[in-house]
């Protein structure tokens, strides 16, 4: 189905709290613009953009600005030419008094515009399998509603551990399509040689061991909806032919030269920051606009603390709702769950198994074990005072695989960036030569570990 963009403009209104609003206006080679902010857009060049600025010096996809709670803020996406709050470049800012960014020479006047009047919010404390009473999953649910009927694909946005699954199979079960299949594919958990096959199936015989045809999970999907998980770890050879099959609504199996039509919605996810990516050159900017028709975020778990005794409560299994006191929830309410709720679901089981209070020491423990370093074997070896820190002690082992390796790359990433930066006193171009990496690449880094 082709979507127009006054028609994904339109989906993308979602209902209105009453949020402030933010008015810019700007003046680039087609003229004057002035164009009200009132939820997160894309700034760029590309005629795809939400906020299109003509100008050669502003990259397609140049910043991203948001409302939040505490104001608007901006995030340079690895431009070309930066973006500046009062003349210095910034990775990540919120505008206070200085209302004036700068995307690369094209100055942008920034004004509080007249809030609309508070709507009422979401009439329960769930959607499908999500549960949260917070004023973000609201949003999220208003969202979902609107979003679910439609044909359009969907991008979940969100930190490891927030329910971005949860978010798609919300959107199948609320759609049209509820009868049919829900696909799961996790794209970084698939080998690059077997994701065509994976994805697309393949003829009996087109590979070595291909001892009978076999059907891929986007065929699979048929009547359905596919749910491409991580989307961001596809590899830049598969993203072309994956473009193709969203396009054309064919597919075509390994070793087979027939056309098969395929009717699927792709609702897809990422931890990662798609929209730096396409300016680092690592993800196709025209497969991003394609999957990202409708981009939703899920708010982390320390943004929505309140949510956190709602959330104990669906995790514990019948019969056991007065395993944690009220006062240990509490608790667990102010504590900051880097592995949002999918870390919080296993302190629940943990409590179960072990009790609260064993479980909250182990939790406490590991805690301690984050921010010391280690002193393990090697005491024996060197004085503590000379010994490196224990390099898992930023990253727990109490976790899925995919998870821990997701941490433990992330964790490393951060290292080696705020080593080399302090190494060359913070000099961007520097660091990045040091490294063998492209500014921009350096740039996006930076925006992603919020250095």
């Amino acid at each position: 189905m082709d979507e127009t963009e006054d028609e994904k403009l339109a989906i993308r209104r979602t209902v209105d709290f009453g949020e402030p609003r933010f008015r810019m206006s700007w003046t680039d080679r087609a003229g004057p613009h002035t164009v009200t902010v009132s939820e997160r857009v894309v700034v760029g060049s590309a005629d795809r953009a939400r906020i299109v600025v003509a100008d050669p010096t502003v990259s397609r996809l140049h910043a991203e600005l948001e409302l939040r709670e505490d104001g608007l803020w901006v995030r340079d996406l690895g431009s070309r030419n930066g973006t500046f709050v009062r003349g210095v470049f910034v990775v990540e800012a919120r505008l206070s008094s200085e209302r004036e960014i700068r995307l690369g020479s094209i100055t942008v006047a920034v004004e509080p515009a007249e809030a609309p009047a508070a709507a009422p919010g979401w009439p329960s404390d769930s959607f499908g399998p999500l549960v949260g009473k917070a004023r973000g999953m609201q949003r999220l649910y208003a969202t979902l509603a609107r979003v679910a009927p439609t044909e359009y694909s969907v991008l979940v946005q969100g930190e490891t551990g927030t329910g971005k699954e949860l978010v798609a199979r919300a959107i199948h079960e609320a759609s049209p399509r509820r009868q049919g299949p829900l696909v799961v594919v996790d794209c970084a958990a698939i080998p690059e040689t077997l994701l065509e096959s994976q994805l697309f199936g393949h003829a009996r015989g087109a590979f070595t061991g291909a001892v009978a045809a076999r059907v891929g999970d986007v065929e699979a999907a048929n009547g359905g909806t596919l749910f491409l998980d991580e989307v961001g770890e596809l590899p830049l050879s598969m993203q072309p032919k994956l473009l193709r099959v969203l396009e054309s609504r064919t597919i075509r199996r390994v070793g087979e030269s027939q056309a098969r039509p395929v009717d699927v919605r792709v609702v897809s996810a990422t931890h990662r920051d798609l929209l730096a990516m396409v300016n680092a050159g690592t993800f196709r900017e025209d497969l991003y606009f394609r999957l990202a028709a409708i981009p939703v975020q899920v708010p982390p778990l320390r943004e929505r603390v309140e949510d956190v005794p709602l959330l104990v409560r669906r995790f514990l299994p019948r019969g056991h709702d007065g395993v944690l006191p009220a006062e240990l929830t509490a608790e667990l309410a102010e504590r900051r769950w880097p592995g949002n709720v999918r870390e919080l679901r296993n302190f629940v089981e943990r409590a179960v198994a072990l009790g609260p209070r064993e479980a909250l020491a182990l939790h406490r423990a590991a805690d301690a074990r984050a921010s010391a370093p280690s002193v393990e074997a090697a005491v024996e070896r060197a004085p503590a005072e000379a010994l490196p820190p224990n390099p898992f002690a930023a990253v727990s082992l109490d976790q899925l695989y995919k998870d821990f390796r997701e941490q433990w790359s992330d964790h490393g990433e951060r290292v080696y960036l705020e080593r080399l930066l302090d190494e060359h006193g913070g000099n961007v171009a520097a660091a990045a030569e040091r490294a063998g990496l492209d500014r921009t690449h350096v740039y996006r880094l930076l925006r992603k570990h919020r250095r």
